[in-house]
């Protein structure tokens, strides 16, 4: 099953409320927003207060992509503004299996983020709290990033390691980040 979760950091932010609508008209099935903190990242495109404020405007699952070093703290406040599913980067946590762990405690469907030059470890550690992997297909360090198409090598891999499908059912999806930009 292939399901559509644009992010909102290519979206004009004087119009995110109108971007909502039309991605929901349009048939998209996740909202995606990635959180930058301008350290595990250098770059910081979108605030966790838009999260709140969106949040009445659609019932659509609403994906937030933490790139930043140490992201616990955030996790209990997201939950209160209406997140859904977190991902955290693997490179960015000490303690990945202790990140996911807060995450599904608080309700919230959890999933480990990867850049593309980092090798996907063995996840079986992971799954008691692992919901999904997302892997990117770009650096992430600027928006115009070049797509690697080697990259997606690891969904095979992925899909090789003992618990980890692409089914919906099982909660344990591979999602890939494309870092595609519309015009």
């Amino acid at each position: 099953m292939i399901r559509i979760a644009p992010s909102l950091a290519a979206s004009s932010q004087l119009n995110l409320k109108q971007t909502v609508e039309d991605l929901e008209k349009a048939g998209a099935d996740i909202i995606h927003f990635d959180i930058e903190d301008g350290n595990f990242l250098p770059v910081m495109t979108l605030g966790v207060r838009m999260i709140k404020d969106l949040r009445p405007l659609t019932k659509l699952p609403f994906d937030v992509h933490l790139m930043m070093k140490s992201p616990e703290w955030l996790i209990p406040e997201l939950k209160e503004m209406g997140a859904d599913m977190i991902s955290v980067h693997y490179e960015a946590c000490p303690y990945p299996r202790r990140t996911l762990g807060i995450i599904h405690e608080a309700g919230m469907v959890a999933g480990l983020a990867f850049n593309p030059a980092t090798p996907l470890p063995p996840l079986q550690h992971y799954l008691p709290f692992l919901s999904f992997v997302l892997i990117l297909t770009t650096e992430p360090e600027a928006q115009t990033a070049t797509y690697l198409p080697s990259v997606l090598e690891k969904v095979t891999e992925g899909k090789k390691q003992p618990g980890l499908k692409i089914e919906f059912r099982r909660h344990r999806d591979i999602h890939i980040d494309p870092g595609m930009k519309t015009r």
